[in-house]
């Protein structure tokens, strides 16, 4: 068969599959009562860990929930039902809430493991399928994962009623969230990768350029001079100082507009081509202030001296390239 890029069947099959699984989204928020505040009082613990399990699908979408409480301040862990009675159950300690998933209500490996939890005193919280169900009998609280039909074209694929219960699981990590007072910095401590972890965690000191790798000049060096400074020291800028202190800022743009202003370059010093008021961080900066400051003025600026804020000594050069590198410098 030949492919059709202007197919609209295919299109509006589409629109339904998504139109099928927000409805199913919003008929579960209207089920909503003093059970999902129960369900946040079940998990939130000052110690131990969350435990969720599921088999199938559902424990696929386990794995999701658990890195998304690990992610948000709730210390969880994915459990696999059948390799739970083979040894992994150990990951399970005592007081341990437990999260059952189960479209069915009935998955046989949840069944068999709810008196092993008991017997580890866990209280049960159930995002199932189905509320007339073995496991709905079983749990201590109860969330209503069911969808008046699948979004698949056989109404049998896990489609709707699978976005239903991760969508349940964001809703108690994030009222968790709110339980903790879980912040900002706290997520940036968790995702030390990530840009937002970067932004808040490290200070302009971690990333920043040494003074020996920055060209240095004084008031009254002339352009040949500043030109041969920032070639050996190739940050795209140079600090004027004057006793030790900074005065101005000489910047690749700054060189090539007095280029073009000036018809002889053998008089320019650096004090007529600086910038004499220039923008300045501490080493204590956060990354993502720093940020704000180059890039949240009227015009944006590439690199900034970082300076003493005491003495006005300064301390080195960060560049707004440092600060999405992962290299240190």
């Amino acid at each position: 068969m030949e492919p059709n890029a202007t197919n609209p069947k295919e299109r509006n099959d589409a629109r339904k599959v998504l139109e099928v699984e927000a409805n199913s989204i919003l008929r579960a928020s209207n089920r909503l009562g003093k059970n999902f505040s129960e369900a946040v009082d079940l998990l939130f613990k000052d110690k131990g860990k969350i435990i969720v399990t599921g088999i199938g699908k559902s424990g696929h979408l386990g794995k999701k929930l658990a890195a998304t409480f690990c992610s948000t301040g709730s210390p969880a862990a994915f459990l696999h039902p059948s390799e739970a009675v083979h040894g992994d159950l150990g990951i399970h300690q005592k007081g341990d809430p437990v999260i059952f998933l189960s479209n069915s209500g009935a998955t046989p490996e949840l069944l068999a493991l709810e008196p092993v939890f008991r017997q580890r005193t866990a209280r049960i919280l159930g995002i199932l399928g189905k509320e007339e169900s073995p496991l709905r009998e079983k749990v201590d609280v109860f969330l209503d994962a069911s969808v008046s039909h699948e979004a698949d074209p056989l109404n049998i694929v896990p489609t709707a009623s699978f976005t239903v219960a991760a969508s349940l699981g964001d809703a108690l990590s994030s009222a968790l969230m709110r339980r903790r007072n879980f912040s900002e910095k706290d997520y940036a401590m968790t995702h030390p990768a990530g840009q937002l972890g970067r932004n808040l965690i490290l200070s302009v000191a971690n990333v920043m350029h040494k003074p020996e790798k920055v060209a240095f000049v004084e008031p009254s060096t002339p352009l040949k001079d500043i030109v041969i400074q920032m070639t050996e020291n190739p940050l795209g800028a140079s600090c004027v100082i004057k006793n030790s202190k900074l005065v101005g800022i000489i910047t690749d743009g700054d060189l090539r507009r007095s280029l073009k202003e000036v018809d002889d370059l053998n008089d320019l010093i650096a004090e007529e081509i600086m910038c004499k008021s220039p923008q300045t961080v501490q080493p204590n900066t956060s990354l993502g202030e720093a940020l704000e400051i180059m890039e949240g003025g009227k015009s944006p600026i590439s690199v900034v001296p970082v300076i003493d804020d005491k003495e006005k000594r300064i301390m080195g050069l960060i560049r707004l390239h440092d600060i999405f590198t992962t290299q240190s410098n």
